[in-house]
């Protein structure tokens, strides 16, 4: 593919090292609202959104959601901002991309973040469950378009308990995203990306920010703290959606991570 095609990304304002900030399906950087004031005070956030989310394209070849390339896509964002080393931070979906990135160049981060991930950390049968259905619910986005998306229990519009603002931002957005990138999304990253397999191989500074009301992930939470190395875990008393429903706390643990990585 020449040139690759890129997802949107932002660089905002802010002081120190670069942090790249990867949401998770059927979000985009809006998630972010109520944490780049916060971070910026440390860090010079990066915000990039997935394919097929709000305003990133939507390739039509299937190599683009391929996990290995969202890892090609970040490392070229490096480059042009020209940071030799920098932060990451994934959230859902986001967390196996960044964690996929972080320990296929581990030279090229300070330290790494990540949430509570059902796809980034699935094990085995939770991965063959995902290929097993990811073409029907492709199909299904491809043929009902936003309405089929709306359906999906992870889509902004069921996210109730977010501050109003952050929701209705989400909400938005949501409306601009791509059935065709989603559909890829479903189809291709997600049975693809879980990283739990490799979590044994990290060389870095790591952190998961745990939910720890939502129960699903409780196994794999404690999967990656016995198995990672490197890896600190903060709990917070928030579900999936931590960094908006707690953003205060969130944001305190991330910027604690950050200073301990200096």
């Amino acid at each position: 593919m020449n040139p690759p095609i890129e997802p949107n990304w932002q660089v905002h304002e802010g002081r120190g090292p670069f942090l790249l900030l990867v949401h998770g399906f059927l979000s985009s950087r809006a998630q972010w609202l109520l944490n780049l004031d916060a971070l910026s005070t440390f860090c010079r956030p990066v915000t990039v959104e997935l394919f097929g989310h709000h305003l990133s394209p939507s390739p039509a070849d299937a190599e683009c959601y391929d996990p290995d390339y969202y890892v090609d896509c970040f490392e070229r964002i490096r480059e042009s901002l020209g940071a030799e080393r920098w932060f990451l931070l994934g959230y859902s979906l986001g967390a196996g991309l960044t964690l996929r990135y972080a320990l296929t160049h581990p030279d090229r981060v300070v330290g790494h973040l990540f949430t509570n991930s059902t796809s980034g950390l699935a094990d085995e049968a939770r991965q063959s469950e995902f290929r097993a259905t990811a073409a029907q619910a492709a199909e299904r986005i491809r043929l009902g378009g936003q309405a089929a998306m709306v359906r999906i229990p992870v889509h902004p519009r069921h996210g109730r308990r977010l501050p109003e603002s952050v929701y209705k931002a989400l909400l938005a957005d949501a409306e601009t995203h791509d059935p065709i990138g989603i559909a890829n999304t479903i189809g291709i990253t997600n049975p693809q990306v879980s990283m739990r397999a490799r979590l044994a191989e990290n060389p870095r500074p790591a952190c998961l920010i745990w939910g720890t009301r939502e129960r699903r992930f409780q196994e794999a939470a404690a999967f990656a703290e016995a198995r990672m190395p490197g890896l600190t875990v903060a709990p917070l008393d928030a579900g999936h959606g931590m960094n908006m429903e707690q953003p205060e706390a969130f944001n305190d643990a991330v910027l604690r991570f950050l200073r301990q990585c200096r």
